[in-house]
């Protein structure tokens, strides 16, 4: 999938998905097989932030089952071979550096765009998807752009664009877990982009992959 270009320096998507581990490349390869373009970045590295959301920190978290740790890795294998041969934008050298909230323009939709800052230029994108952050980084986050947060922290991400993967509080979620929140997610954006094709049965998605 490929992105459309904008000014110099600057690539228009309509979702950035941060983090090339499993729960990114399943987001991506769910949303490709949706007709859903999408750019893959390494990692947030929030500026000022005490403890950037590494997403690659967290990726061995449970690795000390050794039969989860081999589902996750051939898991793992499927979605790369599938991003390479469907030519999904993933970029596994670019690190996000930091996340702006543009307001919808006036008589348009009421729903904010986002940049993605980069070393190299700017994304603009109309999702994000997040993998691997703490929720109680996500709730200072939300709060940067001075979104009131109350008890549902998904909700008020949702409402604003930005969704989650393979994000836990305590615990890795397990790879079934993680292709299970990638096909939601995948199912969410593509109904805000398709919205006609809501309706119609999608059957595909992530049926190669073992679960």
């Amino acid at each position: 999938m490929s992105s459309t270009p904008g000014n110099a320096g600057t690539e228009q998507t309509t979702t950035v998905i941060i983090g090339t581990g499993l729960s990114g490349l399943a987001v991506a390869a769910e949303l490709c097989r949706r007709g859903v373009d999408s750019i893959v970045v390494d990692g947030l590295d929030l500026l000022g932030a005490a403890q950037p959301a590494n997403t690659a920190s967290l990726q061995r978290c449970d690795a000390a089952d050794p039969v989860t740790l081999r589902e996750r890795n051939e898991i793992l294998r499927h979605l790369r071979n599938y991003a390479a041969s469907h030519d999904v934008d993933v970029r596994n050298t670019t690190r996000a550096v930091q996340l702006t909230m543009v307001e919808g323009l006036p008589g348009g939709t009421a729903v904010p765009q986002w940049e993605v800052h980069t070393p190299s230029g700017i994304l603009v994108a109309d999702h994000i998807v997040l993998t691997r952050c703490a929720h109680s980084q996500l709730r200072r986050m939300i709060n940067d752009f001075g979104i009131t947060v109350g008890r549902n922290v998904v909700a008020a991400m949702r409402a604003i664009g930005i969704y989650m993967v393979g994000v836990g509080e305590l615990i890795t979620p397990s790879p079934k877990e993680v292709l299970r929140q990638a096909k939601t997610v995948g199912h969410a954006i593509s109904a805000k982009v398709n919205p006609d094709s809501v309706g119609s049965a999608f059957t595909g998605s992530l049926a190669i992959l073992p679960c």
